[in-house]
């Protein structure tokens, strides 16, 4: 099935639903069975029995006692009830949410000023219409009841939709740019980001990052080779939120993960038929379609269906559709006597090109392109490249990129057992492919195609095009670069259960999480081609003077490194915490987790192919050195327990101000590619935090001081045609802070950003000949900050809003060995939307506007320096804009 077909029935979807009519209710109001007591309990209780999204601070449902709901009937009555005699009421401005305020005293007068805000999103929105001091209910980093924002004794980030679509990601690790302490690389495609947290020390990937779903991993290994979890999802119109925990109670909870634990949560269907259809084009090519329908099946059973597809080549076009896929989510929520059930799943098939380095041109600080090739828009993948016959006789096909086929169902259920007494079980299951195929550089910058040859000791014979067979220059510029395919078949079990016990000030909550995973791997590395070096480069074949035969349809060689593995893994941990309310300002917790960590497998055993390679020919140059599987297997194994615990508090100076403090022990355990490598151990991680929490209607922030200490960590690249690592441990301190200024109710600036001193300590490279102590953590810089302005106006009648980001990256080293340096760089993004009518809008997004050439990875290939002049590096995206249509009723 073509784009265009499936992107008509998306659309045809959301206009079926359109049709329906909008508001038009399918069920008789929802049941409420709310007792009365704690405002703010009653209030959470209402949100999840209504489906609706509240918006309040918690200082103003402090100390205030609710009217019990029973029965079923409208929610605006069950909420007016709730409220009485409270001194609150509810407002409802468009956008869904339902916010929560104080009444206005008798003598005030209405003040003019501009229309009332359509949403009042989190701190990371950066939007004049929001509302900090407002928060959210946080799921993530709590044992599952939710906690305030205010509340949160550790640092924590929450993203709505309206932020995410004022972001227009075009991965799911972009995001996670509003987040700060975490360095974001997406320079590689919509998958295979690169993530880094706190001055954690890792080689790529997102070794300390889990995500969830709905408040539970849906992959537990965090990063295996080639494989980080937010290639395992995407965002559209069905995502209400993101949240982000750094640190603090991560270490305890779910998987017990003390990076970062990210939780991507649904929209869910409310008591009125709602939905919404986009339609986006982009100024490379790619055509998206987003549609999402939401509403209820019964009085107390409400859905929400949902998705996306785009198809195109990306900004860095290979000439042929390297980006295509889509998702499709959907959830049921049943409410029942003392608790609720909630079933979600997806169905996600996508891919897109695997960028990776090409040649710039750098000396010192300065980066520009190199000649002819284009560094905001090049690629050296193109239509001569794309498909081919490897030296095993396998076929690749690089508009297979890399990305992933998945599905992931899962539960969450929630029953008060009895009075105060609170069972929740959050399940997921996942089963699919996560595969890649990409064109990677060699460790050597580009040369002529006589200096190629003089290295390899002898002179050109005869060069010629393989596609045309006409002869090349000896001055032609040439480089090599591998053809990389691994395959991986995944699949995942998590179940995370709780008991929680509430008594007067005391809350005591006691958990169960368990986890089996598996991951059927094959890699084929290596595989190097001679090319020209330019854009869509071309394939050249070389013969030497002495008749020796270098290429086979460009290939100068077979596979360098070859896996053929089967892993099993299987987690289960125990925790508790206590959380103590001293007084109305004061509350303190404490907590423990004990885990224990097995892992087995099969990893197949690799060989030299003999003298002359696999035809037996010395002649032929290009198969001499290929690795081959001899069919014999060593078995993976290894058990290991740990434990962690933690202990905070968190002071309300007024209402307006807070402030918390934290000590962590987390640990982290080996996974798959580790042991097969031989790496065994487990990393720890001791944190120290305390933060500040401001948040009035001008003028809100969030602050966090942090200090770690690693040991036992391991950094793993592949380079030389093998992993290679370096082992020890680091320290890093660091300061983030998230804020926002309103000067008017129409402007307003958010600003984020992080300084961040993290340093190896008795960190060893080198099989342990080399010790880096001293050196900066590679890949995330001393300092980075964004600063986003919004304005809200009217124009003729009709809302509009102008709003942008400056972001900054800091210097940073690209190598453990602090050799290669990626210099800093400034981004400028823009968008404007304007409302043409109460449902239909159009939004213009553009995005790195002044096409600057940032560097956010060196060349992992090379180790040390790769000199002044042409090298192969990774920048980021040139300019590209998005123009979008959207209807929701």
């Amino acid at each position: 099935m073509g784009w265009r077909e499936q992107a008509r029935r998306i659309v045809i979807v959301a206009l079926l639903a359109i049709a329906m009519g909008p508001g038009r209710s399918l069920a008789a109001p929802p049941s409420f069975s709310i007792p009365s007591g704690d405002l703010g309990n009653a209030l959470t209780l209402f949100a999840q029995q209504s489906h609706q999204q509240m918006l309040f601070a918690p200082e103003l449902a402090r100390g205030k006692r609710a009217h019990g709901v029973r029965g079923a009937m409208p929610p605006d009555r069950a909420l007016a009830r709730l409220l009485r005699g409270t001194g609150l009421h509810a407002e409802h401005p468009p956008g869904g949410a339902v916010l929560i305020v104080a009444d206005p005293p008798p003598v005030a007068k209405p003040i003019p000023r501009a229309a009332p805000p359509p949403v009042l999103p989190p701190i990371a929105a950066a939007t004049a219409t929001e509302a900090p001091m407002l928060a959210d209910v946080v799921i993530v980093g709590t044992p599952g009841g939710g906690v305030g924002r205010h509340d949160a004794a550790y640092a924590v980030t929450t993203i709505d939709q309206p932020a995410i679509e004022r972001l227009a990601p075009a991965s799911t690790a972009d995001v996670l740019r509003l987040v700060p302490g975490l360095t974001i690389e997406s320079s590689g495609g919509k998958n295979g980001a690169n993530i880094f947290v706190r001055g954690y020390p890792s080689g790529g990937d997102a070794e300390y990052v889990t995500f969830q779903t709905e408040g539970v991993p849906f992959f537990p290994p965090a990063t295996l080779s080639f494989l980080e979890n937010s290639q395992l999802i995407r965002l559209d119109g069905t995502v209400r939120r993101v949240e982000a925990v750094r640190g603090g109670t991560g270490a305890l909870f779910a998987s017990g993960q003390p990076g970062v634990t990210i939780n991507i949560i649904q929209r869910e269907g409310g008591s009125k038929l709602e939905g919404e259809t986009k339609i986006g084009l982009f100024s490379d090519g790619e055509r998206r379609a987003d549609a999402w329908l939401s509403g209820p099946l019964a009085p107390d059973t409400h859905f929400m269906v949902g998705g996306h597809y785009s198809a195109g080549d990306g900004v860095r076009s290979p000439g042929f559709d390297a980006d295509r896929g889509g998702q499709i989510s959907a959830n049921l929520r049943h409410d029942f006597t003392g608790g609720s059930l909630l079933l979600f799943g997806r169905y996600l098939n996508d891919r897109s090109q695997w960028l990776l380095p090409i040649p710039v041109e750098q000396h010192g600080a300065h980066i520009s392109d190199y000649p002819g090739f284009d560094a905001n828009k090049g690629t050296l993948a193109g239509p001569d490249t794309r498909t081919g016959l490897l030296n095993d006789g396998s076929r690749y096909d690089l508009a297979d990129g890399r990305g992933a086929r998945i599905v992931n169902f899962g539960a969450n259920i929630e029953a008060r057992l009895a009075d105060g007494l609170t069972l929740r079980d959050k399940a997921s299951w996942l089963a699919g492919h996560a595969d890649t195929t990409g064109l990677v550089s060699s460790n050597v910058p580009p040369e002529s195609a006589s200096a190629y040859v003089a290295a390899l000791g002898g002179t050109i014979g005869s060069l010629r095009f393989v596609d045309t067979g006409t002869q090349a220059s000896p001055d032609q510029a040439v480089v090599e670069a591998g053809i990389w395919r691994v395959s991986k078949q995944v699949n995942a079990w998590v179940n995370d259960a709780t008991l929680e016990w509430r008594t007067g000030p005391n809350k005591a909550t006691a958990g169960v999480y368990a986890a089996h995973y598996t991951s059927r791997d094959w890699w084929n590395l290596g595989n190097d081609l001679l090319l020209t070096a330019e854009p869509h480069a071309r394939r050249l074949d070389l013969t030497l003077a002495d008749g020796s035969i270098v290429t086979r349809q460009g290939f100068t060689s077979g596979s360098s490194f070859a896996v053929d593995a089967h892993y099993r893994g299987d987690d289960l941990a125990f925790y508790a915490v206590d959380e103590l309310r001293l007084n109305d300002a004061l509350r303190v917790d404490a907590g423990v987790r004990r885990q224990h960590h097995s892992v087995d497998g099969l990893v197949g055993n690799d060989t030299t192919a003999g003298p002359g390679g696999p035809d037996g020919n010395t002649a032929t140059l290009y198969d001499n050195g290929d690795m081959i599987l001899d069919g014999t297997y060593r078995p993976v194994r290894y058990r290991g327990s740990a434990w962690s615990w933690t202990t905070g508090l968190n002071y309300d100076i007024s209402a307006d101000l807070g402030a918390f403090a934290r000590f962590s022990r987390g640990h982290s355990f080996p996974f798959f590619d580790n042991l097969r490598d031989g790496i065994g151990v487990t990393p720890k991680v001791d944190t120290i935090e305390g933060g500040l929490k401001f948040a009035t209607r001008p003028f809100a922030f969030y602050a966090t001081l942090f200090r770690n200490r690693f040991r036992g960590l391991a950094t793993t690249v592949i380079a030389q045609g093998a992993p290679i690592a370096s082992i020890g441990g680091a320290r890093a301190t660091g300061v983030e802070l998230e804020g926002v200024v309103r000067p008017s109710a129409s402007i307003s600036i958010a600003f984020s950003g992080s300084w961040l001193d993290a340093r190896y300590r008795h960190f060893f490279t080198d099989q342990g000949m080399t010790d880096l102590t001293g050196n900066r953590v590679q890949r995330q810089p001393v300092w980075q900050w964004r600063l986003s302005p919004d304005w809200d106006f009217d124009l003729s009648g009709h809302k509009a809003s102008l709003h942008a980001t400056l972001a900054y990256m800091g210097n940073r080293w690209s190598d453990v060995q602090n050799a290669q340096l990626l210099p800093h760089f400034y981004k400028l993004d823009a968008g404007a939307t304007l409302e043409l009518s109460r449902r239909l809008s159009v939004e213009l997004i553009g995005d790195n506007l002044t096409n600057a050439i940032g560097l956010t990875e060196g060349n992992p290939r090379n180790v040390g320096t790769q000199g002044s002049g042409p090298i192969f590096a990774r920048p980021i995206l040139g300019r590209s804009a998005e123009i979008s249509l959207r209807y929701g009723f």
